[in-house]
Parts: structure tokens; C-alpha cells; sequence
């Protein structure tokens, strides 16, 4: 093998290549030139591919570039040799060149060939602008897509702002609002429409809509079809109770679904007022009727008094016939009377008012009901601090005074307590509120209370209606209440009756107060000055216009509220709310369980509990007829602000004495 190599690296027995072309400089130099220049470029060709694959990492088949770059290299060795060879014969290392380089050449080849395909599959220019384009148009469509989302997400937020909004004027509403779909299922129950109803919204959820008027059941379509047109309507509470509601009623469509949204407006207080007003329309004609009578029967009355007065004078000698025309003239004085009466109903009689001092007048009528009244009713008087001084007819008051002392000892035929009691006051929103003929402001007040028989709400209802009375035939006019009313309503003031059943009655008069004593201003500063609180109050009251009233003045205190109906319903709240501080209670409730047993029960739950009752008759009245024990805490209707608070301050501390 070495013997071979050295016969082909020996150039001793050759002659250059030179001597083939004669030594023609012209052929000579062009083969330098020409081999010169492709020995150049073949050397520059490994160069790029070295530095293009250095660079690009990313290139793949790297090592095709690099047996590529190593035969270009080798072609151009060869090319270098052939010049050599024009003048060095050095033909056998030329050959070797030639045999490396055709190594190379059939090596790149063969590993070229099979990856053609591989190659081949490299995305052209062209597909590479077509993969560009469909980018760029996906990412249009990305572009598209987040807008589009961003829309949807902008659209969805907007939809919770509304459905928030909206919520909050829901829950918010003063009237109530019920939803329910085209099966009468109630779909939302607002806070307004718990307190309407007294249902919790999770109680009547899904429930047939019928549930909430008065005598229908789910089965009936009556209901549903009066909650589908709306209009007037009667409201059925959970405890049985009712209330006139007013029912706007909608519909619209969701899901394809067809649904009902109704607003209830709770009437209450408009027939309240509208029953007031036809009641002193009622009253007011009845006046003027009456009085119209009044003054046409006094004018026959001149004619028949005076006539039989002049009979009984024509007549002494006749005893027997005098004592008719005497008949005649009591008969005639009695009927001045009963006339007297319907003109201070009508307010048509001619006051005279003048100052007077409230607590010497009662004085004063103490002593004349003393011996007018029967020796088995005990009288008392009492009076409030300042000086009381009110701006009316003295005879008048004083008369009327009379009239409800005599009505009050034939409310106690077995005999009884008579108080009579003056004090400033005023007449605020709230119980005008409830009274709406009566102004506002500081008044002196006149009350005469009895614990007699009382009267029934009807009774009360009727009882300043002049010729009504429930006494016997001949034994009552029934206007002695009339005149009290028409003279109160004459002199610018107001009466009202506060009165049940085997409890008594009180009838309080207000009446304008004169510049003397306490301001309406004093009042209001008074109130003002008002002891606040923090605690939670659980009020049990069952009429709705005071609840309401009163739980407005409480909370306008600072107090937490919780209110019941009746006393079932308050122990009910006081088992299931620790944080109750306070029971201020009615002494007089439906159901059966009056302020005493609710309080009693109460105490059995909480020994602790402070207690504030309330009612329309004196502590002292109440104790003398077993119906409240000397130790309790009292306020008296109607009240003041300032005496709330206090009243409620009170019964706190008492609470607190005796743990």
C-alpha cells in the first residue's frame, strides 16, 4: 500500500500540464484565470453556508450545510492543484484530491436525496405569505372576537348595574311588589309587601298569589283574575286581618313565559282620612240641619211659653186649669234646652271667649259635681305644671264639663272614680296624621275620664252624632256629647273619646290656649331635648295607624324597632331575637292575651325584661281595678314625645333597680 502511494506522489516521470499547451501563455494564463476564480467562489460558498448556519440556530438538516460547505471546499482544492499543475506535475496528489472530493460529492448526494422530501415540505415563500395572510386575517378575527367579547362583557355589566338598580328600587319601595308567572305562583315578594302582608319573602315563595285575598282559595280564579286587572281590592294578612289595597298590575313576557308584576298601595290611611271627612260632612249637615230646626222651633217656642204664661196668670182662680198651663211652659223650657243643645252642636250659639284659668275652673266644678253627682262616686282632680289658660266660653265649658260628668255617673251605675284632669299639650303631625280636620299646635287640655262601662268601638264611633244614646227611652236626649263636640269645634279646638269596654271611657277637649303659660315653641323645644336611646324596642300594638306612629317616634329616638301585632306574635319575635332590650306594650289587645298576661309570658322568657305599658286611662285608675299593679310603668295616651322618651328611660332604669 505505501509502495503505491509513493508511485502516485512521485511526479519525477511526469511533465507538467503546462507542455500539453505548449507553453501558450495565452492558454496558460487563461486556465490560471479561469481555475483562479472558480476556486475563489467555491471558497466563498463554505464560508456563507458557515456563517448562515452559525446565525440561524433555528435552520434544520444543519449538517447538510456543513457537508456541502466541506465538497465545495474540496472542488475548489481541486481547482487550486489544477493550477499548480501547470508547471509541478504533482498529478497523484491531484488524483487523491479528486478521489476526497468524489467521496464528498457521492456522500452530500446520498444524504441529500432522502431528504428531499423533508425539504420539499419547507413552506415556500408563497405559502409562507398565504400562512402570513391567514395570520393576519385570524388575528382580525381575534381582534373581532375580543371586541366582540368586550361588548358582551361591557353588555353583561350593564345588565347587573340595571338588575342592581332595579333591586335596590324594589326593596326600597314604599309600596309593595309582587311578581308572579301565568300558573299565580309568586315569583319575588319585596320588604314592602312583608310588611303589607306580614309574610316573610321565603314563606310564600312559589305559593299560589290567591293565598293573599280574603276568602279564596288556590283552586279559585277569582282572585288571580282580580290581581291580573288590578284595581281596588282587600288584602288578606297572615294573621287573618285585612286592609284596602290599591293593584297596578303589568305583564310582559320572559323566556317566552308570560309573567305579572303588580304594585299594592295600601289604602288604609286614605279610608281612614275619607271616612273622617264624610264623617264631619256627615256632621256638619247634621249642624246645619239642627240648627236651621233650632231656630225655627225656639221661634214657636217664644209663641208657646209666652202664651202659656199668660194663660197661667189668666187662670188663678182655676188651680186645677193653671197647673196644665204650667205643664205647658216645662214642657216649652225643657224644649229651649234641647234647642240650646242643637245650636251649640250647629256652633250657631253666640260664644263669649275670654281667658280662663283651667285649673281653678275644674276647681270650681269640683265642688258643684259634688253635690250633683251621687254620693257613691268619688271625685278627683288633678292638673299638669304652668300656668293653664285656655281661650273659650266659660259657661260653655263649664257646661260641658257637666254633660260628660253626668254621662260618666250612668256609665257607673254601681259606682266608681271620676277624674278630672287639665294640662298643656300639643297636637303634633302624627296624630294629625290620624285626624286631619284638626290643626296642629299647643293647646290646653281638658279631660274627664270614668271607669265605668265603656263603650264599644261602634258606640264611640257614633257617639257625638246628635239624638244617638244608648240609654232608654225618655231617659237621654243624646245631645249631651253633640253639644260638647259642636262647642269644641266652635271654639276652635278638638274632642276625642278613648274608651273600652269594662274599662272606662275619657273624653278629652282641646281647646285654643291663651297667650299666658308655655309656648307651642316651649313644646317643640322640649321635644327637641328629647332622651334618645340605642336599645331594641319590641312594640305590640294592634292598630295599624297607631303601630305606625309609633314606631316612627320611637325610632326618630335613635331606638331599634321591632313591632308585633298582638301578644302571640311578640313573644313569637322575642324568642327568636336575643338582642330585644324593651317590651313597650298595649294594655288592650285582641286575641286574648291582654299587655298584663304579654308581659307576665314575657318574663317567663326573659325575667329580666323591661316592661312599658301603655294606655288611654291613668296608672291610678287601672290599679284600683286590679288591672295593673302600682310598681308599673304607665304612659298614658295620647303622649308627647318628650314623655315617650321618658317613659322609656324609666322603665330602663327601673329594669335595672331591681336586678
Amino acid at each position: 500500500m505505501w509502495a503505491y502511494f509513493q508511485r502516485l506522489l512521485d511526479s519525477s516521470t511526469f511533465s507538467p500540464h503546462g507542455i500539453c499547451l505548449l507553453w501558450e501563455p495565452q492558454l496558460v494564463w487563461l486556465h490560471v484565470v479561469a481555475d483562479a476564480c472558480i476556486a475563489a467562489a467555491y471558497f466563498s460558498i463554505p464560508f456563507a453556508l458557515a456563517i448562515l448556519v452559525t446565525k440561524r440556530r433555528d435552520l434544520k438538516f444543519g449538517w447538510v450545510y456543513w457537508a456541502f460547505a466541506i465538497f465545495i471546499m474540496a472542488c475548489g482544492l481541486t481547482h487550486v492543484l489544477s493550477i499548480y499543475t501547470l508547471w509541478v506535475p504533482i498529478y497523484g496528489i491531484e488524483g487523491l484530491l479528486k478521489a476526497a472530493t468524489a467521496v464528498a460529492s457521492v456522500f452530500t448526494a446520498a444524504a441529500l436525496w432522502p431528504l428531499l422530501p423533508k425539504i420539499l415540505a419547507i413552506p415556500s415563500p408563497f405559502e409562507l405569505r398565504q400562512v402570513q395572510a391567514a395570520l393576519e386575517e385570524e388575528e382580525i378575527k381575534s381582534r373581532d372576537a375580543t371586541l366582540l367579547l368586550q361588548q358582551v362583557s361591557d353588555a353583561q355589566r350593564a345588565m347587573r348595574d340595571s338588575v342592581a338598580r332595579l333591586t335596590a328600587i324594589v326593596e326600597t319601595a314604599v309600596d309593595g311588589v309582587i311578581l308572579f308567572d301565568a300558573q299565580d305562583r309568586i315569583l319575588l315578594f319585596n320588604p314592602a309587601c312583608e310588611r303589607l302582608f306580614g309574610y316573610q319573602a321565603d314563606e310564600v315563595m312559589g305559593w299560589n298569589v290567591s293565598m293573599l285575598m280574603p276568602e279564596a282559595d288556590a283552586s279559585s280564579d277569582n282572585a288571580t283574575r282580580h290581581f291580573a286587572t288590578g284595581g281596588e281590592s282587600v288584602g288578606l294578612r297572615k294573621d287573618g286581618s285585612t286592609f284596602p289595597m290599591d293593584l297596578s298590575v303589568g305583564q310582559a313576557r320572559q323566556d317566552g313565559e308570560l309573567i305579572f308584576v303588580g304594585i299594592i298601595h295600601d289604602l288604609s290611611a286614605r279610608k281612614l282620612t275619607e271616612q273622617q271627612l264624610q264623617q264631619a260632612q256627615k256632621m256638619e249637615t247634621v249642624g246645619q240641619l239642627s240648627g236651621g230646626i233650632a231656630h225655627d222651633f225656639n221661634n214657636l217656642l217664644t209663641v208657646i211659653i209666652g202664651n202659656a204664661e199668660h194663660l197661667s196668670e189668666q187662670l188663678k182662680a182655676r188651680p186645677d186649669l193653671r197647673r196644665f198651663a204650667d205643664d205647658i211652659c216645662q214642657s216649652g223650657e225643657r224644649g229651649a234646652e234641647l234647642t240650646q243643645r242643637l245650636l251649640a252642636f250647629s256652633r250657631r250659639q253666640l260664644l263669649q271667649p275670654q281667658m280662663i284659668d283651667c285649673r281653678g275652673l275644674l276647681d270650681s266644678m269640683f265642688k258643684l259635681l259634688k253635690r250633683t253627682l251621687r254620693e257613691d262616686i268619688e271625685i278627683r282632680t288633678s292638673s299638669g305644671p304652668g300656668t293653664i289658660t285656655a281661650f273659650a266660653d266659660r259657661a260653655q265649658l263649664e257646661s260641658a264639663v257637666l254633660n260628660l260628668a253626668l254621662n260618666a255617673q250612668d256609665a257607673m251605675p254601681a259606682g266608681g272614680h271620676l277624674t278630672l284632669s287639665t294640662e298643656l299639650t300639643a297636637i303634633d303631625d302624627d296624630y294629625r296624621a290620624l285626624h286631619p280636620e284638626v290643626a296642629s299646635g299647643a293647646y290646653a287640655l281638658i279631660s274627664v275620664t270614668d271607669d265605668g262601662e265603656g263603650m264599644t268601638p261602634d258606640v264611640s264611633a257614633r257617639a257625638f252624632e246628635p239624638f244617638f244614646t244608648t240609654k232608654e227611652v225618655g231617659k237621654g236626649s243624646g245631645l249631651g256629647l253633640s253639644m260638647v263636640y259642636g262647642f269644641a269645634k266652635q271654639s276652635g279646638g278638638h274632642v276625642s273619646i278613648y274608651s273600652e269596654p269594662a274599662l272606662g271611657t275619657t273624653v278629652r277637649i282641646y281647646l285654643p290656649r291663651a297667650a299666658a303659660g308655655q309656648s307651642q315653641a316651649d313644646l317643640a323645644e322640649g321635644e327637641d331635648t328629647a332622651l334618645r336611646g340605642y336599645e331594641t324596642i319590641l312594640i305590640a300594638e294592634d292598630d295599624p295607624f297607631v303601630r305606625s306612629s309609633v314606631i316612627r317616634r320611637v325610632e326618630a329616638l335613635g331606638y331599634r324597632v321591632v313591632a308585633a301585632v298582638n301578644g302571640k306574635e311578640a313573644l313569637q319575635q322575642l324568642r327568636t331575637d336575643p338582642g330585644i332590650d324593651l317590651l313597650f306594650t298595649d294594655i288592650v289587645m285582641p286575641g286574648g292575651m291582654s299587655g298584663w298576661d304579654l308581659a307576665d309570658q314575657a318574663r317567663r322568657i326573659r325575667p329580666s325584661l323591661p316592661v312599658l305599658f301603655t294606655s288611654g286611662y291613668a296608672l291610678e285608675t287601672l290599679v284600683e281595678q286590679g288591672r295593673a299593679h302600682a310598681q308599673a310603668i304607665v304612659l298614658t295616651k295620647p303622649y308627647r314625645k318628650v314623655e315617650l322618651a321618658q317613659r322609656l328611660r324609666d322603665a330602663f332604669t327601673a329594669a335595672a333597680v331591681a336586678s
